[in-house]
């Protein structure tokens, strides 16, 4: 599979994915996944990122997050939280090497159609992994916040989530509602297929877009021509 070129944006909303090297667990006990928290607390102040939401699974991590003024703060942002967690593991278990699989996958998301929809999805992933009945079982992710269950105060709520309602239990019983009705199988092949290959996550009109701030193609061509019959 080809390597596409990331793009980052000042002000515009990324999903930002991380596997574990070889699928290896990252997160094993919840001291694991506190440390990473804590983790992004310091490096969003430090990198001037926004986090709307997360979730950290087994050996993999969503973010969505938006960039300030310099969005190549965006690496420097993941590296800190990768470099930090592949210390401690190691440290731990007495071992060397990566934690991590290459490259982070990083996708714009357009704000107007797909922001919320981006929430879901990264909230759900571990309902559709089976670890969990409902969403809000799951404590590793933001969603008990935007539910309303708990407060995370270094969250900054995405417009899309501030659109919901007037109030806070107004946008989180909204929320509840729009999570409840999961993500149908065309949404889910989306998000996958963007993040997996640093595409946008977005219509054509929003691809244009980009491709006219950046001034380069970023739209996926379909397959060649066939070859011709000898």
């Amino acid at each position: 599979m080809p390597r596409y070129p990331r793009v980052f944006l000042p002000g515009i909303p990324m999903h930002v994915m991380q596997r574990g090297h070889d699928r290896q667990p990252a997160f094993v006990e919840s001291a694991d996944y506190e440390y990473y928290l804590e983790n992004i607390r310091e490096a969003k102040l430090k990198f001037e990122v926004d986090v709307h939401a997360y979730c950290l699974m087994t050996n993999h991590v969503h973010l969505l997050i938006t960039p300030g003024q310099d969005a190549t703060n965006v690496s420097l942002f993941v590296r800190m939280l990768a470099a930090r967690q592949t210390r401690r593991v190691n440290r731990l278990e007495g071992r060397t090497g990566t934690l991590w699989e290459g490259r982070f996958k990083a996708s714009l998301v357009d704000s107007d159609c797909y922001l919320l929809a981006c929430h879901r999805y990264i909230e759900l992933n571990p309902v559709r992994a089976g670890i969990v009945n409902t969403p809000v079982e799951y404590r590793w992710s933001s969603v008990r916040h935007h539910c309303g269950v708990d407060t995370n105060e270094w969250l900054t709520p995405s417009t899309a989530y501030l659109d919901l309602g007037a109030s806070k239990i107004e946008r989180s019983e909204r929320y509840r509602r729009f999570i409840a009705n999961g993500t149908d199988a065309m949404e889910l092949d989306h998000f996958r297929q963007a993040i997996q290959r640093n595409q946008v996550t977005g219509n054509r009109k929003f691809e244009d877009a980009i491709e006219a701030r950046i001034g380069r193609r970023i739209h996926r061509r379909g397959p060649g021509r066939p070859p011709r019959e000898k």
